[in-house]
């Protein structure tokens, strides 16, 4: 015969083993969502409001800022306007080797370049009006700005690695927003044979287009 006591433990018991149930379970899914977060995604992403109404048919690679990596110079502008020409999203895509082009032979084209970078890099401030006559200049709906914030062999932990990052701001020629805005970088393991950075860069800015507003 159970007693009262008895019972009143039994259900104790049963009550405990279905919160360590339910607390198990609840861990379960908390690492699932940490590891599909980690797998996969940007490692920073900003998308404006405004971009949901935002549909450019040309767009162009206005400027690429190497920083302190010259090396990289001329290889990260050729990668990224590949990247868009593949996608099939754009009736053109305007390299910066075109731009700088006719930034050479037009001192009116190379004069408002410069005055919008200058005046992007020094204050933050995308200038509408210089926006627009670039796109009009230029025939593109929007322009890419990369800046290069890694493209080196480094060493993380005991592990040599290639690392390559970028940040990224699409601006809409018309009014000057800034659409969006993303940076992401990427380190691949080695011992002996060092990866190319320029497949490595291919990979990062893959990633990165393939979460861009268009």
């Amino acid at each position: 015969m159970v007693t009262s006591n008895q019972l009143c433990c039994i259900k104790t018991m049963k009550a405990g083993d279905a919160m360590m149930r339910k607390m198990t379970v609840m861990s379960v899914v908390a690492v699932l969502v940490l590891m599909l977060w980690s797998c996969g995604g940007l490692r920073y992403s900003q998308v404006s409001p405004d971009a949901t109404n935002f549909h450019p048919r040309s767009i162009g690679i206005l400027s690429v800022d190497v920083g302190s990596y010259g090396e990289a110079r001329g290889i990260v502008d050729q990668i990224f306007a590949g990247v868009l020409a593949k996608k099939g999203w754009f009736d053109t895509v305007v390299s910066s080797e075109t731009i700088k082009s006719q930034m050479m032979n037009n001192p009116e084209t190379r004069q408002a370049v410069v005055d919008y970078v200058t005046k992007l890099k020094a204050v933050n401030f995308s200038d509408p009006d210089l926006s627009k006559k670039i796109g009009v200049l230029y025939q593109m709906d929007a322009f890419l700005l990369v800046t290069i914030d890694f493209w080196n062999y480094t060493m993380e932990a005991e592990d040599k690695v290639a690392k390559v990052g970028f940040a990224v701001r699409l601006v809409e020629a018309q009014t000057g927003k800034t659409m969006w805005e993303a940076g992401h970088h990427e380190a691949k393991k080695y011992v002996l044979f060092k990866p190319d950075l320029s497949d490595l860069a291919e990979d990062v800015a893959k990633t990165m287009i393939n979460e861009m507003p268009h």
